[in-house]
């Protein structure tokens, strides 16, 4: 839980300017990287609407998967704005290494470090936040990864392994000592998953213990709050995760209210059709004729959800296997429903 503001305007004003190494960021709110999710439609998407820092798709660091469909459309920044940010995954110091070798090959220009996936089959393989339980291996895997590039390393954990073995602080100092230029801290263990509240004190500790900067996440879903968090921990930045799906316009909502500026209203249902239709056509042509129309299917039901009818919207769309299909679908359905309508028959 959160409580009253913690941090004053002046400290706020001292940290407009959120940097990555070399990189000024044009604001303090990320987009949180999400495997299924974080594609390069979305990310697009979500940096022209204002985030000031987007995150890939998690990539494995396994060299053989590399050339795998799945490895190659994620390691895919066409027309992706500056700096590029890209995750990698693994538990081996080595491996690590080479795969962030590889990534600022193909282009990365931030490497950042998975130790906050609490998906069952990454942590089975000691991955993702796993690793928070062995503190001499994270130590070994960023110092490999940040003696291994030239560009900066970044990390995003969780709080520890459980509610009983809160270790932010310690793997925090850690990152630091070894060279992270910033870390992204989402407010649950790894046991907790997306049970229940996050908790900001473990973020607030964590931000007193380090100098260098700390994104707060986990279940920030409104300019509001993510204000409240900012004075709360003192963060020097915001991410947001799930909150952004089917609301691309968040983080730029959010970026307004830490920036002290107006906070733009959410588009109107003409406009959030027109951006939901970009948005199924950028899936279309990014993934092809056959994948396009199934992974359009998961972002159509987010930006759809609040909306009367949502299930049998979904019902009926998830039916469509053809991409101008889907886009019919939608130019009839959006706006009856958002004004409280039936289907179109």
């Amino acid at each position: 839980m959160y409580h009253t503001a913690s941090f004053s305007d002046d400290f706020f004003d001292a940290i407009s300017m959120l940097t990555i190494g070399p990189y000024s960021l044009p604001n303090r709110v990320a987009l949180a990287p999400m495997a299924g999710v974080t594609d390069l439609p979305f990310r697009r998407l979500c940096r022209r609407f204002g985030a000031g820092l987007v995150v890939s798709e998690m990539i494995n660091a396994r060299p053989e998967l590399r050339d795998s469909r799945k490895t190659q459309l994620r390691l895919q920044h066409d027309g992706e704005c500056e700096p590029r940010s890209v995750q990698i995954a693994g538990n081996d110091p080595a491996m690590m290494a080479e795969a962030a070798r590889f990534n600022v090959a193909q282009g990365a220009q931030i490497i950042d470090l998975n130790m906050g996936c609490p998906a069952k089959k990454v942590c089975r393989k000691a991955a993702g936040s796993a690793l928070l339980a062995d503190e001499a291996l994270v130590a070994d895997i960023l110092q490999s990864v940040v003696a291994a590039v030239d560009v900066p390393v970044t990390l995003k954990f969780r709080t520890g392994p459980s509610p009983e073995q809160r270790n932010a602080t310690t793997i925090a100092r850690i990152a630091e000592d070894a060279g992270i230029a910033a870390l992204a801290l989402h407010g649950r263990t790894r046991a907790c998953a997306f049970r229940g509240d996050a908790e900001y004190d473990t973020i607030a500790n964590v931000v007193a213990a380090v100098d260098i900067p700390v994104f707060a996440n986990g279940d920030i879903d409104s300019p509001d709050k993510a204000d409240a968090i900012a004075r709360h921990t003192g963060a020097a930045g915001i991410m947001i995760g799930r909150a952004a799906q089917g609301r691309p316009w968040l983080c730029g909502q959010v970026a307004a209210k830490l920036a002290g500026e107006t906070v733009p209203a959410d588009p109107s249902a003409e406009a959030q059709q027109a951006i939901l239709i970009e948005h199924v056509k950028a899936l279309h042509s990014f993934y092809g004729d056959f994948m396009g129309p199934r992974i359009a299917r998961k972002h159509v039901a987010w930006y759809m959800e609040p909306r009367a009818h949502y299930r049998a919207f979904k019902s009926a769309f998830n039916t469509l296997e053809d991409a101008q299909q889907q886009l019919h679908f939608i130019e009839d359905n959006f706006q009856a429903l958002s004004n409280n309508k039936e289907l179109a028959a």
